[in-house]
């Protein structure tokens, strides 16, 4: 059974909503990078520097099946404004739960830059 989740504006908790921090977006796709690499069972699969996205994997076993993560930072390159996006798709787990996958990344995410 496959799930997903990803950050939008309209969910009711911050740590389900894009961050947005004034920063410019180079500064903010280190520190992704970074904290991806630190994030306990993320496996980093993928570095995309043109278009600032990070793709990993999470393995949860039989319960949580196995997570695909991607993470998009996106923000102009002339005014420091930057948008950080988390999205999720799990694949098998009979309690799979993506969306707490995406909190755990965006609460860590959003004390260690704003």
């Amino acid at each position: 059974m496959a799930s997903s989740f990803e950050t939008s504006p309209s969910h009711p908790s911050t740590y389900q909503q894009p961050i947005q921090v004034a920063t410019r977006k180079e500064y903010i796709f280190t520190s992704a990078k970074e904290m991806v690499v630190d994030m306990k069972g993320w496996v980093l699969d993928t570095i995309d520097e043109e278009t600032m996205t990070i793709c990993c994997t999470k393995k949860g076993g039989v319960l949580g099946g196995t997570s695909k993560i991607t993470v998009i930072v996106d923000g102009s390159v002339e005014h420091p404004s930057t948008t950080v996006n988390c999205k999720v798709e799990t694949e098998g787990g009979l309690m799979a739960r993506p969306k707490k996958t995406v909190e755990e990344f965006i609460k860590l995410f959003f004390r260690r830059v704003c």
